[in-house]
């Protein structure tokens, strides 16, 4: 080996420890950073200086960063769903649903019973009527409460889809600056990972597959294939609505003009928590608000009086004074928040008695201990009635069992969700850790390779120093 030859080794053998030094360096300080994937110092061997390094590799593992996308885009669905399902268990009361038709039907019945063992008493039948009217608050309650989840989940749809749009806006700025970076043969990495975390963080709020173009150019699509990004992002669009109710539906989400579908089911298929939202407001509250309307329906028919020829509202009716088909298992939309108890019930509590509120009285003698109409209304409810199937619930049963079930609807539905969500959050947690045990910072594994960085360092200085003694024994003879 010429000296010139052993110099040119020694300068690539200096450069190449000072690379690698500096990128363990940076991997070390990176071992807790989110989002950082490891770099390594390739180098290659040319015959004039040895090994000389000749760029900066990123780690990378696309299978396993697929699965964690899907995972992240799993677990924030399901998540997005519980927490929506404990927000309606919260408005039911919690977990003695001491907020829900159910409980006050069921003292409606109590006081009614009460009220038949002694019909004369006008303290009972004033008591009678007053639990009635607390059906029909918390039928109306109920409903108001239930409206007021959906426009929470219909803003929160609006706030999402603005962030959704922004990410997207970011994630342009970034995938051109890879590929600039490229194109220019610039160290890209700070860029990969911050376009990677864009990635992740856009796969919260809807699924997302991706390819890679020449450039490295990537192109996003949602899990149902819908393009999300392709050189620039897609339009997001949502339309909020100010307010909705029992009679109207909240507006769609479309992407790159194509309606998002809502997720499906307690593990729901939602992919990401855009349609989990979606689910919520237009599958999920409207199902326990046309419960309510079935309750409010049924309960009207229970107290329902005659007029000499035709069934008639009785004790209960409607705030605007509407007609309501009892008999005819059919939703009436909204119909919980219209329910009210009439106000000649109100104003002479012994016409529950007599069936004289709206219709002929029964008590054609004016008898202080007739009590047979009360007893009716008990016996109607533990008659077994017809529902509407729509409203996701069983179509045949008493009152009392339907607005039982109907609670156990709702935990039955927040129950199974929530054993989903432990799944998608340990399958997020298992993805992640994978993802990150194949492309992140092991400290032991740096500190390793430090110390083999540490070896061709002295092998350098050994030679730069025979190089030295080599020289001063050339001058010398020269001299």
């Amino acid at each position: 080996m010429s000296i010139a030859s052993a110099i040119n080794t020694t300068k690539s053998i200096l450069s190449n420890t000072a690379t690698q030094t500096a990128t363990v360096s940076t991997n070390t300080s990176n071992t807790n950073t989110e989002d950082y994937n490891r770099r390594t110092a390739v180098t290659t061997t040319n015959p004039y200086s040895g090994a000389t390094t000749v760029k900066l590799e990123r780690t990378e593992d696309a299978a396993l960063l697929k699965q964690t996308l899907s995972a992240i885009a799993d677990d924030a669905g399901q998540q997005a769903l519980l927490k929506g399902l404990v927000s309606l268990d919260a408005v039911m009361g919690g977990n003695e649903s001491s907020a829900t038709p159910s409980q006050y039907l069921a003292a409606l019945v109590e006081a009614l019973d009460t009220y038949a063992t002694s019909p004369s008493d006008v303290t009972l039948a004033a008591a009678a009527v007053a639990a009635a009217g607390d059906v029909a608050n918390s039928l109306n309650q109920q409903t108001s409460a239930v409206q007021g989840l959906r426009v929470e989940a219909d803003s929160e749809i609006s706030t999402t889809v603005d962030k959704l749009n922004q990410l997207l806006k970011d994630f342009e700025k970034v995938n051109d600056k890879v590929k600039e970076k490229i194109s220019r043969g610039e160290d890209a990495n700070d860029a990969l990972d911050t376009r990677e975390s864009l990635v992740k963080q856009i796969s919260e709020i809807v699924g997302v597959s991706s390819t890679i173009r020449d450039g490295n150019d990537m192109v996003l699509y949602t899990s149902g294939g819908i393009t999300l990004f392709e050189t620039v992002p897609r339009a997001v669009t949502f339309d909020a609505s100010a307010a909705l109710d029992a009679t109207t539906d909240g507006n769609a989400v479309y992407i790159d003009g194509v309606a998002l579908a809502q997720g499906k089911g307690s593990s729901t298929s939602a992919s990401g928590s855009l349609q989990s939202l979606l689910q919520l407001r237009d599958e999920v509250y409207p199902t326990y608000q046309e419960q309510l309307d079935e309750i409010a329906r049924v309960t009207i028919g229970v107290f329902a009086e005659t007029d000499g020829t035709n069934d008639i509202a009785g004790l209960f009716t409607t705030k605007d004074g509407s007609p309501v088909d009892f008999d005819t298992a059919q939703i009436v939309s909204g119909l919980a928040g219209l329910i009210t108890v009439n106000t000649n019930a109100q104003t002479d509590p012994t016409t529950l008695r007599n069936g004289n509120i709206s219709g002929v009285s029964q008590n054609t003698e004016n008898a202080s201990g007739f009590s047979d109409l009360l007893y009716k209304y008990l016996a109607g409810f533990e008659e077994t009635v017809s529902f509407d199937g729509n409203a996701g619930s069983t179509t045949s049963a008493t009152l009392l069992a339907y607005s039982t079930d109907s609670v156990g609807w709702v935990q039955e539905y927040r129950s199974n969700a929530s054993s989903a969500a432990e799944s998608t959050s340990a399958m997020q947690m298992r993805a992640k850790e994978a993802y990150a045990n194949a492309t992140g910072v092991n400290l032991d594994e740096e500190l390793i390779l430090l110390l083999d960085i540490e070896q061709s360092y002295k092998a350098a200085t050994k030679l730069l120093s025979t190089i030295d003694e080599m020289l001063s024994a050339l001058m010398q003879a020269a001299s």
